[in-house]
């Protein structure tokens, strides 16, 4: 069986201005989403499933139906604010939605194989989905789960810090932790993280999460106790995000699970900012001249 390819898409995107997940980034127009399919079906996904808000879904079937016919089997689910459909009964009032396993625990009745979980907004190549279908075809477990663990300088932006996962991996190569630092950036040719007004330098080859990870279906069981507990614990912090991180700490405190970091050496490229963007289309104008992309991605 193939395994899926999960979408995160239901972001705000309030720093970029614009609902970056159906931007223009390629020569034709092609949004970074559409790089992530091709780069799938390729790597040998079988499936995709989009989580999007419900409102947008018209306008993701009008860019993604009619080019996947045939290529790939498409689904949507929505992530919402209905707590009752996970066994909550209190009411939490919020403006946005619980964080990135929240949005997970949408695709849970439309899942039964093993799965990977990207966002929509970030460029990961080839090779990291190469190495993905590979660990879900041959290693995956209900107790062996993966993270593809990037070069964290192969991950900034030129216009401003970054929040990034800073991963501590054990010498068989699992993950022990996964720190947050919340202000990544260049000084220069170094790399540091900024605490208490203070500068920390982080290692070149210092491997980060981009939120790409590789789970089974019985991730979202789990997933579903831990957000009744979170959701209580959090009723009255209208900011609380119930982020997959946070997962993936539960199930390595609990033992529960262990995290493959596999490793990929690919550029990551991101839009966080609206700067970016001429950067991100700059790159993938530079992969299509190199012949790794065609220049009509569907044609």
């Amino acid at each position: 069986m193939k395994p899926t390819l999960l979408i995160l898409a239901a972001g705000m995107a309030s720093r970029y201005g614009s609902m970056k997940q159906i931007d223009g980034f390629g020569p034709n127009g092609e949004t970074i989403i559409d790089y992530s399919i091709y780069d799938a079906i390729k790597a040998g996904f079988g499936k995709v499933v989009f989580i999007i808000k419900e409102e947008y879904v018209e306008n993701f079937k009008a860019i993604f139906d009619t080019k996947l016919e045939g290529k790939i089997e498409t689904d949507y689910v929505f992530q919402n604010f209905d707590l009752k459909q996970y066994g909550i009964d209190i009411e939490i009032e919020r403006s946005k939605p619980w964080g990135t396993a929240h949005a997970v625990l949408a695709a849970r009745h439309a899942i039964k194989e093993p799965f990977c979980v990207i966002n929509a907004d970030d460029f990961y190549g080839l090779d990291a989905y190469e190495k993905m279908v590979k660990f879900l075809t041959t290693e995956v477990t209900g107790s062996n789960y993966s993270m593809i663990g990037y070069e964290i300088g192969k991950t900034l932006s030129d216009y401003g810090s970054v929040s990034r996962g800073v991963c501590k991996v054990s010498a068989d190569g699992y993950l022990e932790e996964i720190i947050e630092r919340t202000k990544v950036l260049r000084e220069g040719e170094a790399i540091v993280y900024e605490e208490d007004e203070k500068q920390y330098p982080l290692s070149l080859d210092t491997r980060v999460s981009m939120n790409f990870w590789g789970f089974t279906p019985e991730m979202f069981k789990i997933s579903e106790e831990l957000f009744r507990d979170f959701a209580h614990a959090n009723k009255d912090n209208p900011k609380a995000e119930f982020f997959i991180p946070l997962v993936a700490d539960s199930l390595l405190s609990s033992e529960t699970a262990d995290f493959k970091v596999v490793p990929t050496d690919s550029k990551w490229f991101g839009v966080t900012y609206k700067e970016d963007k001429p950067i991100v289309q700059a790159s993938i104008d530079q992969l299509v001249k190199d012949g790794v992309y065609p220049e009509n991605l569907w044609k």
